[in-house]
């Protein structure tokens, strides 16, 4: 009798961690289904509900997005910098930490950010992209072509890409550059509306 009661208790103890480990992945795709059904409020409480110590770098970075969706920018920086502490090495939190700049007027730590972003994955073409807006916030023009070459090279099918860089090469006077940019910008347009 003692020893069923001993290895009771024991299977009691060595459940509980896997159970609770359950419920934080049960939550997280819950979360991730309802942010996809634009079921906003749910998914975040949803985050909510997973303890601090248990939440992934993706749980923050979908607080941190869900804030940013509201505007609250201070707030959504605090969770991609929670999500960046969990995992360094996620570039998309470094990303979403750079947009949240951005949008916030704040280019600088935009830009530091960005440049996060391609030490960890250099061919993501939308931190390119989003270098380049913060160059021309900046006025560096020449900084933000050399970033939407980029961003072309890696993505050639993404109109605002060649928008940018024919605003950008009017900007240095570049009027014949500018304009086959945007040429070719009108034909990537066309292309997309004919998908």
């Amino acid at each position: 009798m003692k020893r069923f009661f001993i290895l009771l208790i024991l299977g009691i103890f060595t459940t509980l961690p896997v159970y609770s480990s359950e419920n934080e992945n049960t939550a997280s795709e819950q979360a991730k289904l309802l942010y996809a059904d634009n079921n906003i409020e749910d998914s975040f409480n949803t985050l909510l509900s997973i303890p601090e110590e248990e939440r992934t770098a993706e749980n923050w970075l979908l607080l941190g997005n869900l804030l940013q969706d509201k505007e609250r920018y201070d707030d959504a920086v605090f969770m991609y910098t929670k999500s960046i502490l969990k995992d360094e090495k996620f570039y998309k939190a470094h990303y979403n930490l750079g947009n949240c700049y951005l949008n916030s007027d704040k280019p600088n730590l935009a830009i530091e950010e960005y440049k996060k972003v391609l030490k960890l994955k250099n061919d993501y073409a939308y931190a390119y992209y989003n270098l380049g807006c913060a160059y021309i916030k900046l006025g560096e023009y020449r900084k933000a072509k050399n970033a939407f070459l980029d961003a072309i090279y890696f993505k050639n099918t993404e109109p605002d890409f060649y928008y940018n860089i024919a605003y950008t090469y009017k900007k240095l006077n570049k009027e014949k550059d500018a304009k086959a940019y945007l040429e070719i910008y009108n034909k990537v347009m066309e292309n997309k509306i004919e998908e």
